[in-house]
């Protein structure tokens, strides 16, 4: 390989390593929310906060019965939810279901820490909740219909679960009588029935619509390049993502103080907003056309994802009666297909799969049944990189083929830099020959590798964003692989009673796992199959390339790192015996020792 393309991978690889420690050095700043901005009990009367959406027409309008949501809404009356993989409760006020939690699932590997929690009420520490209600049209004012502040009351139902609907009731002044009826199913997907019965005597016309609304930034925000947190959309097939800093840049709404982005859906639809692992979702019907769209209230540093279905008109004696659902729970790949199956259009995608969607999700569909058939996450990552490995053998074979070719031709190059000294349009001339009279391409063998890119950043993408991953064991010490290496030198690599120092903080750094030092190794290992570049600068970047990796990674995801060592074993195997087999001996041992051994005085000073 000439300098050329040394140099072109030279950069190649320095410009992750330049990406990477950026991301991990400097990542982008947290949200702060403003302390002394007015609490939702300050401004009740004064300023809107869930905005109710405007019957009347697409741009929606600040209704004073539907402003900020309801004092002491942790102490309100409620009514229990108690289903298979959730629990949580019903707020009367409000008829919101505000208190969310993942039965199954823990916010850390020890059972006995507490379970996720999903949605939270006004007065907890992250409020968010989903409000439902109906937008006052013709014949109606703000007071006939109810609002996030209206005290329902429990017409049938004690606790909402599988076999066990609740239905709330709320009587309105001018003579309607609205419904609320919730189920729930034994996963995570909740249906909410709206219904108005007219015994007023006259005809009126209201519009429902549902709102997830989100008090300020998660959090536990990640703010990782790779994953999408923020908001999502399905507009009749075309998927929309939102990160919480974009949503603050939207344009200016017809309210004042508010941003919004709307989308008018045709019939398949929904949107909401998603976490590293965790998702809630507003879902219409499909069929059904409506207006969505996303907010974000500056002054209140409120985020809302709402859908407005279209407007119920109601004769006298008459009934409406409008039914849509909310998935709110873990991303998992299996359930979510099987809700996509029943009819929520291309529900899968609320999982990022990222830019090479077209490789990540058969990526994934492999690592899913090998964990379902080996029954063990860490060694179906081992079986599937080495699957995918052989898969691009025949490329690799190509570039390795072609790299011992250049290293055949290595003396012969050598020679010529000597004969052509200071001349490089003569020594490139020359070399153009050799090429053209050996038959040998000396970018073929760069780009093999190039073409294997986008493959291995997809099973990074896989293995970062998969919820299979997370709290999932491989074996010993290593039992959640979405977290970092939980061995060191601090503990002995796991042998001592105590944990590895906290990932991120310089003791972390200091006292690196067990994953991480053989990750380094086995790039070193596989950096030595050749000799040590002559040049100078080179050398020290390839000398230094495997520890700087290393640390880097050290923090990362101990699956993401036990990919990585699989793959360098693989690969360094692959070429050792490509190498062997087309005569070349890589003295491994040999160049492990060059890299040890001390210069000559007379070859430092000559910059040798």
């Amino acid at each position: 390989m000439d300098n050329q393309n040394k140099n072109l991978l030279i950069a190649t690889a320095l410009s992750f390593v330049v990406i990477l420690v950026w991301f991990v050095l400097f990542p982008p700043p947290e949200a702060t929310v403003d302390e002394t901005a007015p609490t939702t009990e300050q401004t009740l009367e004064t300023a809107p906060g869930v905005t109710a959406p405007s019957a009347a027409s697409d741009a929606p309008a600040t209704t004073s019965a539907a402003t900020a949501a309801p004092e002491a809404a942790l102490d309100t009356a409620r009514v229990e939810i108690d289903a298979p993989a959730l629990i949580g409760s019903i707020a009367l006020t409000g008829g919101r279901i505000d208190e969310l939690s993942l039965r199954n699932y823990h916010e850390t590997n020890d059972e006995s820490s507490p379970v996720v929690q999903l949605l939270e009420p006004v007065g907890g520490a992250n409020p968010y909740y989903a409000v439902y209600g109906w937008a006052p049209g013709n014949g109606l004012q703000a007071a006939d219909v109810p609002g996030p502040n209206t005290v329902w009351s429990v017409e049938s139902g004690e606790t909402l679960g599988v076999d066990s609907p609740v239905t709330l009731r709320w009587d309105s002044p001018s003579g309607l009588i609205f419904r609320r009826a919730f189920t729930v199913d034994e996963k995570f997907m909740f249906r909410v029935t709206q219904s108005v019965e007219n015994t007023s005597g006259n005809e009126v016309s209201a519009a429902p619509y549902g709102i997830l609304a989100r008090h300020g930034e998660p959090s536990d925000l990640k703010n990782f390049f790779v994953l999408h947190e923020g908001a999502i959309s399905m507009t009749d097939g075309t998927l929309a993502e939102n990160k919480y800093k974009k949503i603050r840049d939207f344009d200016p709404a017809a309210e004042a103080g508010t941003r919004a982005e709307t989308y008018q859906v045709s019939e398949n639809g929904w949107i909401g907003f998603t976490e590293h692992y965790w998702e809630t979702v507003l879902i219409p019907d499909s069929g059904t056309s409506y207006r969505q769209a996303i907010k974000y209230n500056e002054a209140r540093d409120i985020y809302q994802a709402e859908i407005v279905l279209p407007t119920q008109t109601i004769a006298p004696g008459a009934t409406a009666e409008v039914s849509t659902r909310m998935y709110s729970g873990a991303k998992v790949w299996e359930v979510i297909n099987e809700y996509q199956d029943q009819g929520v259009d291309r529900f899968v995608d609320s999982i990022d799969w990222g830019w090479f969607f077209f490789l990540t999700k058969p990526i994934f569909w492999l690592l899913h049944h090998l964990h379902q058939w080996i029954g063990n996450m860490g060694v179906s990552i081992i079986a599937l990189t080495i699957f995918l490995k052989a898969l691009l053998f025949p490329l690799a074979y190509k570039s390795y083929v072609s790299m011992a070719k250049m290293k055949e031709l290595q003396p012969q190059m050598e020679e010529m830099k000597k004969k052509a000294g200071d001349d490089r349009q003569k020594l490139q001339q020359e070399m153009m020959a050799l090429y053209k009279r050996e038959k040998v391409n000396p970018a073929s063998g760069c780009l093999p590798i190039l073409l294997q890119i986008p493959i291995f950043f997809s099973l990074y993408k896989v293995i970062f964003v998969a919820f299979e991953l997370r709290h999932a064991p491989f074996f010993g010490p290593f039992q959640d692989l979405s977290a970092p290496d939980p061995t060191s030198l601090f503990n002995l690599f796991g042998l001592l009673p105590w944990a590895a120092p906290e990932a991120g903080t310089t003791l972390a750094l200091v006292f690196i796992g067990i994953l991480p030092i053989l990750l380094g190794i086995s790039m070193f290992l596989q950096q030595k199959l050749n000799p040590t570049p002559t040049d100078p600068a080179q050398a020290m970047i390839f000398a230094w390339m495997p520890w700087v990796f290393m640390f880097m990674l050290g923090g990362f995801a101990s699956g993401l790192v036990l990919y990585w060592i699989t793959n360098n074993t693989i690969t360094f195997t692959q070429q050792y015996l490509i190498m062997r087999s087309h005569g070349a001996k890589p003295d491994v041992f040999g160049n492990i020792k060059s890299t040890f051994k001390r210069k000559p005085k007379d070859a430092k000073s000559d910059g040798k």
